[in-house]
């Protein structure tokens, strides 16, 4: 005879520690913008602006940890997984990828003359700011504030709105770099230029 008991599973309860990142001074560059810049911004690079500038709830993100399948790389609750489509995140970030080449990184992270492009710095420049932490080089996001800030100052708009956005990518995408932008971002941001 068999029991009437349902199998239990033990969850197993992640501990996670939850940062919250500071978005006041990209907020003050985002002032530097009227209107049709903010247009502008926004029709190049969608709603990436919106999105740093969501209040995140610690509680809320704490709690979905709980359901996050690494090896699936989705959401699974029971036998249901959350997995946003293509179609869904040009939605949610209000940007059409149509037309765009898709990013799929190559294993090869863009060249210094391609981030001194993107950048707008000289070379000299990029090599004397560049950090290297664990093989990985990375522009520190201050000096990337401060050429955005220049760049409002000099009245170089386009340039200005380029920088915002690579410091956009590289807060959403790796927000856990403190300080620092990855070429991950930017070879990411590259396929939007």
């Amino acid at each position: 005879m068999g029991s009437n008991q349902a199998p239990s599973f033990k969850k197993r309860f992640y501990h996670v520690k939850i940062k919250s990142l500071e978005v006041a001074d990209l907020q003050e560059l985002g002032q530097l913008m009227d209107q049709l810049l903010c247009q502008a911004f926004r029709k190049t690079y969608g709603k990436i602006w919106d999105l740093a500038m969501i209040e995140v709830f610690v509680e809320a993100i704490a709690s979905l940890v709980q359901y996050y399948d690494q090896p699936l790389r989705s959401f699974t609750f029971g036998d249901f997984q959350l997995v946003p489509t293509v179609e869904e995140f040009e939605e949610i970030l209000g940007c059409i990828l149509g037309g765009r080449k898709l990013y799929l990184f190559s294993g090869l992270y863009p060249s210094m003359a391609r981030i001194t492009k993107v950048v707008k710095v000289l070379a000299q420049e990029l090599d004397r700011v560049k950090q290297n932490r664990n093989g990985v080089v990375r522009i520190p996001r201050k000096h990337l504030k401060e050429k955005a800030k220049a760049l409002a100052d000099q009245g170089e708009w386009a340039s200005f709105i380029d920088v915002l956005a690579l410091l956009l990518f590289g807060f959403v995408l790796f927000p856990n770099v403190e300080g620092l932008v990855d070429l991950a971002a930017i070879d990411a941001y590259d396929t939007f230029d």
